[in-house]
């Protein structure tokens, strides 16, 4: 088990900068994620870290020890890849045991280890089996026990649930972190998944075109996010411009002036009057009632709209409402027996608390899209 850490690593492919600047640090035996769509660095940044990049810029260590130049055998990392790579010759004990037997380990100690490896992934009695013999997940398992059976410092993991459909792929993560909680293994992880992230990650960092966006736990990058790209690429948010118009004395609450009117959000000691900015608010925090109701005493936010589409997804229902400026509003209700179904055409109003809309500092993030609201 080792520290991971990043000096303003960048790397560059001809005039593109995949990954600049980056500091990252990964402590002995965190879940750290890498997330952010195709084309972000994330998997660039994960190849440096195991030694198939050098950096152009900055320094990768393994704890104190500098590892620019360190080629990739001598790092004692592990690596699942996307595609698994197993040897389609090799049965399942002989991928297994493929790394030891390079590493000249001894047969009674490869022997060992590769059954240990086995019992941990669950695949003890499918030792004598090929890669074609096996389903998706059990090849993955296959990837994931070679990987640890060399008792590597540091796991990588290359999206390696990709090729999973739905359900195995949520059986074989849990899986996944309870062995790196058992082995207690430094485990660096990259994925384009945002469920993934949350449910697997005790620190993530969220990429985009090879900037590092933002670093912090799942549940703070979901309810407090710095920037609209990461707000909005982890889950939906509904966005809304807007000029900050007054800093109030209570509860870190702002008012800000938009298109829709005055409204009230969670502000931080930066933000100036004046400045631009931009309203983040989660479609699970948006209410949706009948128009007319006054909402004012209850201290909500509120915009006036129309059900423009609605969407039913077995425990909530998605709807879509335009406003009178003709932006779209995304309102998530869960347990959809409980509410009226709402027709298209309807005028309603959606109301939102300012302790649930967030505001976002223009200049440290990307302009909110054209569209109001897109979804990840």
């Amino acid at each position: 088990m080792v520290n991971v850490r990043l000096v303003g690593v960048t790397k560059r492919f001809g005039k593109l900068e995949a990954v600049r600047s980056a500091n990252l640090q990964m402590s002995k035996g965190e879940f750290f994620t890498m997330l952010g769509p195709s084309g972000c660095g994330k998997t660039t940044t994960l190849r440096i870290i195991a030694g198939f990049y050098t950096p152009d810029e900055g320094e990768v260590y393994f704890d104190d020890r500098l590892m620019n130049y360190v080629a990739v055998w001598k790092r004692n990392i592990g690596m699942v890849f996307q595609n698994y790579a197993l040897w389609p010759h090799m049965n399942v004990e002989e991928n297994v045991a493929y790394g030891l037997r390079m590493r000249k380990i001894g047969k009674k100690e490869t022997e060992d280890r590769v059954k240990k490896s086995l019992d941990l992934v669950g695949l003890a009695t499918l030792e004598r089996r090929y890669p074609t013999q096996l389903s998706g997940g059990q090849q993955q398992r296959v990837a994931l026990a070679r990987a640890l059976v060399i008792e590597p410092s540091v796991l990588l993991l290359d999206e390696p649930l990709s090729n999973l459909d739905a359900k195995i792929r949520a059986s074989v993560r849990s899986e996944l972190r309870r062995l790196q909680q058992q082995l207690k293994i430094t485990t660096i992880y990259v994925t384009h998944d945002q469920e993934e992230a949350l449910v697997l990650s005790d620190r993530i960092a969220v990429m985009d075109r090879g900037l590092v966006q933002q670093i912090s736990t799942p549940r703070e990058l979901y309810e407090k996010p710095e920037t609209s790209f990461v707000a909005d690429f982890m889950g939906t948010s509904n966005f809304i411009k807007g000029t900050l118009a007054a800093i109030r004395q209570d509860r870190g609450l702002v008012e800000v002036e938009t298109s829709s009117g005055l409204l009230a959000a969670l502000g931080e000691e930066r933000l100036r009057k004046g400045e631009k900015v931009i309203l983040s608010v989660r479609p699970e925090d948006v209410i949706m009632l009948e128009q007319g109701r006054d909402l004012a005493e209850q201290g909500l936010n509120r915009i006036e709209g129309q059900i423009k589409f609605a969407s039913y997804m077995g425990s909530l229902i998605r709807y879509e409402a335009v406003t009178k400026n003709g932006e779209i509003f995304k309102i998530d209700l869960r347990n959809p027996r409980e509410h009226k179904v709402m027709q298209q055409g309807e005028h309603v109003t959606l109301a939102f608390k300012p302790t649930a809309t967030l505001v976002i500092p223009l200049e440290h993030g990307e302009q909110a899209s054209s569209e109001n609201t897109r979804s990840s």
